[in-house]
């Protein structure tokens, strides 16, 4: 038999706030003494998600008999009985609770300590000092969403917007770059709402604008994922001017197709997502977009499809996060006509092939460029763009200038430039 980790093992599933949130856990429960546990940050985003958070359980009860297991995160706050009631699983813990240091504290725990999510009005902030292993981290600035899309769970397991003061996002990312971050990525569930809850109502643009000017040790600022109809004015501002501000945006469209766009309950039209495409490559010609996309949305048809597949060409799209659609119960799409199982899968593979084409497109393109690369870990790292690149001179934590000579098996290949 396996012997249990020598320190709390987090295992981590969804979104970049999930993985921040981790951070958050794993120094709660080191601070506590809590060596003996396993800790798995679930998802709700599809069913696929959870099927893998309850493999994962079972799985670290195996390899780890003595531990104790603590699930929670997404999937254990809208669904606590569920976990609660897998044998492997000691504690289940809402995502308010697994943010609080009392949580890992020893001694006797409720076997659950869900809170209703909706009653949390605010987002402390939590100070952590690194990402293990990492050079690059999360810092949460948002919590939560206000809108209601006709497919998404995530509301019910992580409440209502609310956001983190700038200052305390401000001294997060000061102790990070301390600690030897070379780059910082803004994440929460719905970042372009950051600050609508916050005295003055500052802009996502103007919280990004005061990290870049009282932190200018950082070398580079990155978005995680932000709706096209809410980026705001200063956003766009400082993409055209800041240079350490990476060009690369992550875009929530999850269709190209008005009507489904409408029945999804989303707040833009393709149009808004085309034009914002080409006003942003206008002002910072070498942006490189990503895009969320849903494959096989209720009533979706083959012409309604082929609008967002056509999406990759008319945005100009890099990177694809795509996924078929995944019934989760109580949201009004569950109770919309379904597309059959086996159309959604295809037409997700079709999009990712689209995407792959895409990237290798774009990787095609950087061949004889010179990329500033931030070293991940010996050889291989990431460049400003988000591109894999490997064979890299320098070492971990570095941004080192690296000539692209070639490209294969979805990364660039780079030697030192002269």
């Amino acid at each position: 038999m396996n012997a249990p980790p020598a320190e709390p093992r987090v295992i981590t599933f969804g979104c970049r706030l999930n993985a921040y949130e981790s951070e958050v856990m794993r120094g709660h429960a080191r601070a506590q003494g809590l060596s003996d546990a396993v800790i798995v940050n679930t998802c709700a985003v599809t069913k696929e998600a959870e099927r893998q958070a309850r493999q994962a359980i079972r799985r670290a009860r195996r390899d780890h008999p003595g531990a104790r297991i603590i699930v929670t995160g997404c999937a254990a706050q809208i669904d606590p009985a569920a976990y609660a009631a897998m044998p492997e699983v000691d504690q289940v813990v809402g995502n308010e609770e697994k943010l609080k240091a009392q949580t890992f504290a020893p001694g006797d725990h409720p076997r659950v300590s869900v809170n209703d999510i909706m009653s949390v009005r605010e987002t402390a902030g939590h100070l952590i000092h690194g990402f293990q292993g990492r050079t690059r981290a999360f810092v949460q600035v948002q919590q939560g969403c206000d809108h209601r899309c006709t497919f998404c769970i995530i509301p019910y397991g992580r409440g209502n917007s609310r956001s983190v003061p700038v200052g305390e996002v401000v001294a997060q990312v000061r102790a990070l770059v301390a600690a030897d971050t070379a780059e910082v990525v803004l994440t929460g569930v719905d970042i372009t709402d950051f600050g609508k809850d916050l005295p003055g109502c500052p802009t996502l643009g103007q919280l990004a604008r005061r990290i870049l000017t009282l932190v200018p040790e950082l070398p580079r600022l990155r978005l995680s994922s932000v709706d096209p109809l809410e980026l705001d004015e200063d956003v766009l501002r400082l993409l055209a001017e800041e240079p350490r501000l990476m060009p690369h945006l992550h875009l929530s469209l999850q269709s190209g197709h008005d009507l489904i766009l409408k029945r999804m309950k989303r707040r833009h039209l393709r149009a808004d997502a085309v034009a914002l495409c080409r006003r942003v490559r206008a002002l910072r010609p070498d942006v490189v977009f990503g895009a969320d996309l849903i494959a096989g949305f209720p009533t979706e048809s083959d012409a309604m499809f082929e609008a967002t597949l056509s999406l990759v060409d008319d945005c100009g799209l890099t990177y694809l996060h795509v996924f078929p659609y995944s019934p989760r119960p109580g949201t009004p799409a569950a109770r919309m006509p379904q597309v059959p199982a086996g159309l959604r899968k295809a037409r997700a593979a079709q999009l990712r092939t689209a995407g792959a084409a895409a990237f290798a497109r774009f990787l095609a393109g950087r061949i004889g460029a010179t990329e500033r690369v931030l070293v991940e870990r010996p050889g291989f790292g990431h460049s400003e763009h988000f591109a894999p690149v490997a064979g890299l001179p320098g070492q971990a934590g570095e941004i080192v200038a690296a000539h692209i000579s070639a490209a294969a098996d979805g990364h660039l290949l780079a030697r030192a430039a002269a």
